[in-house]
């Protein structure tokens, strides 16, 4: 198992969430589509995967591959889903993607930073700063307010900027609908109340990158749904890219690019076939074929090793 080594970590100012955002995403051209928004492929990626692997050994000296040289680009304003069975490696790519763990070989650079050489608090402060996640179940501190909830990013800061950061998580539970119910709890709102709140903690620090897991699985079709525009909405509006991880096909067709991890593999398919192979019924070996790739033996991993 190869390791790289971090750098040595560098001082960084106080983060400000509540200042401008930037005239233009970093490394993003002035090339527009006929609307005037810039089009995803002027832009140069947001986040890039090279030949990224994560290896776990295991105690009979053998090694579990779980991804296999994985490549991904990922533009502003993109959004992409990653389907795949339980026990595919969703999960660690999702840690991987979101900074929370390290890769064994291979390149990932967030905004041309290599993060593989960052330290662990300069990886937590990036984390923080430009990555927001959602997940399926909405995580929210059931004995705070749905404000109170959507300011907890926000609350390691100068508590002169206290009403600041209420402002910010006010103007964001407005977006998602929800500014009348703000001093409410988590228990007196509905399913898709409280993931629309866990959606507006994730975009309050208007992170450059949003992780979604599986940010549905707990709603019903029509809230998902609107769950989904919503996110995609925000993201195209503060130029960021939305990554979701699901097995749910409905919401992968939300997407503009699909993939399906399989064997620890990333492909770039379609619904149809991502959804012909998580059926069983052979669609990635159709795809490959159709693709001219050669077929290969892919190997199920455990969801135990997905941590």
């Amino acid at each position: 198992m190869s390791h790289v080594a971090p750098e040595p970590d560098s001082p960084a100012g106080p983060f400000d969430p509540f200042g401008p955002a930037p005239d233009a995403p970093v490394g993003t051209s002035r090339e527009t589509t006929d609307a005037g928004l810039p089009t995803v492929e002027a832009a140069t990626p947001l986040l890039e995967m090279s030949g990224v692997t994560r290896e776990v050994p295991l105690p009979n000296r053998e090694t579990l591959h779980i991804l296999r040289g994985i490549d991904l680009r990922v533009h502003p304003r993109d959004h992409i889903a990653i389907v795949g069975r339980s026990g595919s490696g969703k999960t660690t790519l999702m840690n991987l993607l979101g900074l929370i763990d390290r890769q064994t070989s291979g390149e990932l650079l967030l905004d041309g930073q290599d993060v593989a050489r960052m330290r662990d608090s300069r990886r937590a402060r990036l984390r923080g700063r430009s990555i927001g996640f959602v997940f399926q179940q909405f995580n929210l501190l059931p004995g705070r307010t749905a404000l109170e909830n959507v300011m907890m990013p926000m609350l390691y800061g100068d508590a002169r900027q206290f009403w600041n950061r209420r402002r910010a998580a006010m103007e964001m539970l407005d977006r998602v609908g929800l500014a009348d119910r703000a001093e409410q709890k988590p228990g007196r709102l509905s399913g898709g109340e409280q993931q629309r709140v866990a959606v507006a903690r994730a975009l309050v620090r208007r992170p450059r990158l949003i992780l979604a897991d599986e940010p549905t699985g707990a709603l019903d079709v029509t809230t998902g749904e609107a769950v989904m525009a919503l996110l995609d909405e925000i993201a195209r509006e503060s130029d960021a890219a939305l990554v979701t991880i699901t097995h749910d096909l409905q919401v992968a067709a939300l997407s503009r690019r699909t993939y399906l991890l399989d064997g620890g593999v990333l492909h770039d398919v379609d619904v149809d076939h991502a959804g012909a192979a998580l059926a069983g019924t052979g669609g990635i070996r159709a795809h490959r074929a159709a693709v001219g790739e050669a077929s290969t033996t892919s190997t199920s991993i455990g969801p135990e090793v997905q941590r």
